[in-house]
């Protein structure tokens, strides 16, 4: 006969409220930190949290396991912190970046990189950040990584991105359709972008009519 101990189980069950209180303060000081990242860029005020809103939706069409998700969704919400770094000048510029200032947005992700590293994640969010502008055929910055050489979480952080940008206004173009930023992915996929997070984007928003959320 199993005798089970009352104060165990009322223990167990208080570390489990623990710890999903603590995982919610996590997410909300995430949200947080993108909100304040946003008031310096206007134009961008809402990517980060359409980018999560993809994101999350790319890697659970996937069947991915739920840290990776978790891992998806917090780095989704982080990855333009780099922005910070970044002077709030360039980043609203109405006309086209000259040489010296795109240089100065490329290093956005490695900015991130080192915001994020010494902060105690469950998950390897600072070099999903730091790589989410990576490209499969090496033409990505700020490393200039290859294929296998990016990690899959920031594959799918880069469509996400790609998608949400070119359907968003930016003060040098206006917004394009949505149908452009799909054409986009899929006319690279295999190329710079993951051939299996483009599928299941194309499939979201094709067969299961995804849509951001305001």
């Amino acid at each position: 006969m199993i005798v089970v101990d009352a104060k165990q189980i009322r223990l167990n069950k208080s570390l489990k409220i623990t710890n999903e209180q603590l995982r919610k303060a996590l997410y909300d000081i995430v949200r947080i930190i993108a909100k304040i990242t946003e008031i310096r860029d206007p134009y961008t005020a809402g990517h980060q949290r359409r980018v999560f809103q993809l994101a999350t939706a790319i890697a659970k069409k996937m069947n991915l396991p739920k840290d990776k998700i978790e891992a998806i969704q917090i780095a989704g919400l982080l990855h333009d912190i780099g922005k910070i770094g970044v002077p709030a000048d360039i980043l609203v510029k109405p006309g086209r970046l000259n040489e010296i200032e795109f240089a100065l947005i490329k290093e956005h992700p490695r900015i991130g990189y080192e915001i994020l590293q010494d902060v105690s994640f469950p998950w390897n969010i600072a070099n999903i950040v730091l790589q989410h502008h990576e490209r499969l055929d090496g033409s990505g910055y700020p490393q200039g990584l290859k294929d296998g050489e990016i990690l899959f979480e920031a594959r799918i952080i880069a469509v996400a991105d790609v998608v949400e940008a070119m359907n968003s206004y930016r003060p040098y173009r206006p917004a394009l359709s949505i149908d452009s930023a799909l054409e986009e992915i899929s006319k690279n996929k295999g190329k710079l972008y993951d051939k299996d997070v483009v599928d299941a984007c194309l499939k979201l928003f094709k067969e299961e009519g995804f849509k951001f959320e305001e």
